[in-house]
């Protein structure tokens, strides 16, 4: 099978270029003006769009197994294609938790059957499976997954020893959910006693505070230099953490790195007012000046990584009260056309936001042959057009939870096609029943 896209404006490694691209199976076979017509089976005229590598969103959480009522690998890949994303790593804290290689392995064979995307899931931390985390094989799993403070599942790793164990002697990525379990236990008494159980979300950044970020972030990095461990910080939120990066060398040659979520780019704790628990996720969105601190340190480097943290649940189950509300939200189908919406506004390139979600997600995880536009690398690409104006509405979200917290926004741009190892999974809202992704390969 092939494909050939005709005249796309391409953005790849710091270049836009006007090009033809001809797809051979599942590979990327030509880049080059002029490609002949004869002997493709599809042609594409991209003229007036852009041509982007497939998003790797490299935190998402699909709820298979055991809170498939909230969402499930098909329903929230399908939504991924749609947004452009087509290759995720998907988290641990389902139910049964993915802290054996048997449970883990599970995960890979209902995505073998289900998932419309590219898929790797990382391998779940807890207090007492080192000897399981241990058997991780490197090549065919994304990373150790570690969360350091609570989150939707018990899956907290609190104690030192255990915490020091699994760093020093895990040889892949650790990623990590940096928030302090006492500060924010503490915040939480606070408010408890003054408001009992209804507690307004408003204070929701007050409770999971920057001083709860910081300190866990900190503990990690200080973890990690003393180990040598190869770490990842995931959905970072506040100014003060992000004095704890830097940007003064390649990525390749990080050890830390770290990662924001389009969440955090775009809310502020302002919106409370009008999206209420919408907007609940841990960390938790917090204040303008935060927000700008992260805008800045992604443009400069100290941020490698924008991604989701893709948490559906149910409008039910978000509106209870707040010591009973789910923390999280769907986003796969809105990051990459809310990014470009930054791009309208002049605060991001193009070619930056194909670096941070696209090469470095690549780079930081060793994928084999992918986040990057280049022959002989697979053919997971997006064409996005960027005048043609839609908005967010209930009809047009795919998630299986039916809302997005972006209901209601316009976009200037839109995915028009979306292809997943060469296959075209999506093409003008219409998703391809055809074929499933692949798993997702390490070059370590």
């Amino acid at each position: 099978m092939k494909t050939l896209i005709k005249n796309a404006q391409i953005v790849n490694e710091n270049q836009l270029f006007e090009s033809d691209l001809l797809i051979e199976n599942d590979l990327i076979l030509k880049i080059e003006k002029n490609i002949p017509e004869e002997e493709v089976d599809k042609i594409i005229d991209a003229s007036g769009k852009f041509l982007f590598p497939g998003i790797i969103d490299d935190q998402v959480h699909f709820r298979e197994p055991g809170l498939t009522h909230k969402g499930d690998i098909e329903s929230e890949s399908r939504a991924a294609v749609a947004g452009g994303v087509t290759s995720y790593i998907e988290q641990p804290n389902t139910v049964p938790n993915a802290v054996t290689q048997e449970l883990l392995e599970e995960k890979y064979k209902i995505a073998a059957q289900k998932s419309f995307a590219n898929y790797s899931f990382s391998m779940g931390g807890t207090n007492d499976n080192l000897e399981e985390v241990l058997k991780t094989n490197p090549r065919n799993v994304a990373a150790i997954k570690l969360f350091l403070g609570s989150s939707t599942g018990n899956m907290l790793v609190d104690n030192p020893e255990i915490l020091e164990e699994i760093f020093s002697k895990v040889k892949m990525p650790i990623c990590v959910h940096c928030e302090d379990e006492t500060t924010i236990k503490a915040n939480t008494q606070k408010y408890l006693d003054e408001y009992g159980e209804d507690i307004p979300v408003k204070f929701h950044h007050l409770i999971r505070s920057d001083e709860a970020c910081y300190k866990s972030s900190s503990k990690a990095i200080e973890l990690a230099k003393k180990t040598g461990a190869r770490l990842h910080i995931y959905h970072l939120s506040t100014a003060k953490e992000m004095e704890l990066f830097r940007n003064d060398i390649p990525l390749k040659d990080k050890k830390i790195t770290a990662e924001v979520c389009v969440h955090h780019l775009w809310f502020t704790d302002k919106d409370y007012e009008t999206k209420g628990s919408l907007i609940k996720w841990n960390p938790a969105v917090k204040t303008f000046e935060d927000k700008e601190a992260l805008w800045k340190a992604l443009q400069d480097g100290r941020i490698d990584v924008v991604a989701t943290d893709h948490a559906p649940h149910t409008l039910e189950e978000k509106d209870n009260v707040y010591t009973k509300c789910p923390s999280g939200a769907p986003l796969v189908q809105h990051s990459l056309v809310a990014m470009l919406e930054m791009h309208a506004r002049r605060r991001i390139t193009m070619e930056k936001i194909v670096q941070k979600m696209c090469h470095n997600p690549a780079i930081i995880f060793e994928i084999e042959k992918r986040g990057f536009i280049r022959e002989g690398y697979k053919a997971d690409l997006v064409l996005v057009d960027l005048d043609d104006k839609w908005t967010v509405s209930k009809e047009n979200v795919l998630y299986k939870c039916g809302w997005s917290p972006l209901e209601g926004t316009e976009f200037s741009a839109k995915v028009t096609h979306t292809f997943v190892s060469g296959h075209l999974a999506y093409e003008n809202g219409r998703i391809s029943e055809e074929k499933r992704g692949e798993r997702l390969l390490f070059e370590r």
